[in-house]
């Protein structure tokens, strides 16, 4: 799947408090690997994402291998909205 950048942060800054944590928590993965999927980079405490950046406008096109985190991050946007 491809995304802007610029979107994905936009999803990540859209997110409730915690859900960092709750996503981390259900994958069952360290927190800072779900943060590094949204754009960090501190690969030393957290695994790499399964992402490739293209550069571009909007921050560059990021193309997804796994969308998991990316669809536990939208329904928990969801949900919080209804």
């Amino acid at each position: 799947m491809n995304i802007t950048f610029d979107e994905l942060r936009h999803l990540k800054h859209s997110l409730p408090t915690g859900s960092i944590r709750k996503i981390a928590d259900e994958l069952s993965v360290p927190e800072q690997t779900v943060r590094n999927y949204f754009g960090a980079a501190k690969y030393a405490e957290g695994d790499p994402a399964s992402r490739h950046i293209q550069p571009g406008p909007n921050g560059g096109i990021v193309h997804l291998e796994d969308t998991t985190i990316l669809d536990l991050a939208r329904n928990i946007i969801r949900e919080s909205q209804s």
